[in-house]
């Protein structure tokens, strides 16, 4: 997969580096939920029918980032996550836009006679809620207007669940709510952090379960404070273990931004400076403070052996 980097407004010779027959999937696609997959498979089916390139072309910052409006409070895929898994799906080139004040100023039309006409795009598949242009002015239908017979448009349906809408909101409130198992099911995958391992204050070895100080890479949305059974892929390896996200209130007070500490089962490697991408898969309890040392270290060794017990079942 290609990553091409544009901004508004694409010069002449860009467009034609990049100009070729091609079905697009556009929208944000922040989260890269089980909606927006069906999205994006559509466009790669249809794609491959015709025998040319299927691309996505998507936003960088996050629009609601950049207007300071919404619930907006980082990344559920963040873009190096999201590269990645559009590669796995099938995707040859990935349009990322440049999202700024300027762009969020241009009408709908020059959207499609500036960034779309221009690199060829003959079908752009669109979630039945997508919106473009100043204010949200375009939906799929002006959409299929301005694309002047050059480009047609397929809309997907909303992908349901049980009868629920999948949205990149809910999903949010249910990470921040400690609802892990259904932010997974929307996702289709376990939702995932990744980040370096940094020194910390290194009282895990002390109390007999030494952790891993994980510092994140990017801005990610953080999931409810409390424990979790995860699974983590250092390099080639994939480890079982238990991360608490939170503050440690049994040792400090006052402490407001959360750390990532992971309790790695039958593990002894130095992995300082080293990248760890970190798969939720359960939720086992929120975080709270112990009356003592002895209490905290009781609860930990049984976190682990939940944590164990889920693994086991999911592997």
């Amino acid at each position: 997969m290609r990553t091409v980097t544009l901004s508004y407004p694409i010069p002449p010779e860009t467009a034609a580096l990049w100009a070729r027959p091609q079905v697009a999937a556009l929208g944000q696609f922040d989260g890269l939920h089980r909606g927006h997959a069906s999205v994006i498979a559509s466009a790669v089916a249809l794609a491959r029918q015709e025998g040319i390139p299927a691309s996505v072309m998507t936003f960088h910052p996050h629009p609601k980032d950049v207007m300071g409006k919404g619930d907006y409070d980082g990344y559920l895929t963040p873009p190096k996550d999201k590269q990645e898994i559009l590669a796995g799906m099938g995707v040859d080139i990935l349009y990322i836009i440049e999202f700024n004040e300027q762009l969020s100023k241009v009408s709908p039309e020059d959207f499609v006679s500036v960034m779309l006409l221009p690199l060829q795009i003959v079908t752009a598949v669109v979630g039945f809620d997508f919106r473009f242009g100043y204010l949200g002015e375009g939906d799929p239908e002006r959409l299929q207007e301005l694309g002047q017979g050059a480009m047609s448009v397929v809309t997907a349906p909303p992908f349901l669940i049980e009868g629920e809408k999948v949205s990149s909101s809910g999903i949010r409130k249910s990470l921040q709510n400690g609802e892990i198992t259904l932010a997974n099911t929307w996702f289709g995958r376990c939702y995932h952090l990744r980040g370096t391992v940094v020194h910390g204050e290194k009282r895990g070895r002390t109390i007999g379960f030494p952790t891993a100080n994980v510092q994140l890479e990017d801005r990610y949305v953080i999931p409810a404070k409390g424990v979790y059974a995860v699974r983590v892929f250092y390099k080639d390896e994939v480890l079982h273990g238990v991360m608490n996200v939170g503050v440690k209130p049994t040792f400090h007070e006052g402490v407001t931004a959360p750390s990532f500490e992971v309790h790695l089962f039958d593990f002894s490697g130095d992995i300082y400076g080293q990248e760890l991408e970190l798969e939720l898969v359960s939720f086992i309890r929120p975080e709270r403070k112990f009356d003592s040392i002895g209490a905290l270290i009781e609860q930990i060794g049984e976190d682990a052996e939940t944590a164990k017990s889920l693994l086991e079942d999911q592997a």
